[in-house]
């Protein structure tokens, strides 16, 4: 199965330990943008604001096609800045993405709480609680 890891760059340490097991398993992993050089973001910022933003823009054209790619999304979404089960807009993008696309979305944790939770909740994602062998169609 082809699986898209989305997640925040802060996850970015926590990804190859997953990807590693999900190989293990025999998946195929996509990985999340930018996650062979994290600090593009801020260089592509540093450059100016219509430089970053069309950079951002392809970022989501790749997301889109990633998604498409894809069999399934597995979201990481762990604590940040002490919000349990974090997830950021570029990875509620993606969930979006994999939802209109009726690809099945797996949350490593609980939806976290908070503005976005009723609209996570309307993508049916299945909560795995870090468990890989219930990443499966």
């Amino acid at each position: 199965m082809k699986i898209f890891v989305c997640c925040s760059k802060a996850f970015y340490p926590r990804v190859a330990p997953i990807k590693h097991q999900l190989e293990a398993m025999r998946h195929t992993v996509t990985l999340p943008n930018s996650y062979d050089n994290p600090g593009r973001e801020v260089e592509m910022h540093n450059l100016g604001a219509r430089e970053h933003a069309q950079w951002k823009a392809s970022m989501l054209r790749l997301q889109k096609q990633k998604v498409e790619d894809c069999d399934v999304i597995l979201v990481l979404n762990f604590t940040k800045n002490g919000v349990p089960n974090y997830i950021g807009g570029a990875t509620f993008l993606e969930m979006y993405m994999a939802f209109e696309a009726s690809k099945p979305i797996f949350l490593y944790n609980q939806i976290p709480e908070g503005m976005l939770c009723d609209e996570i909740l309307s993508f049916e994602p299945t909560v795995i609680n870090g468990d890989l062998q219930l990443v499966r169609i």
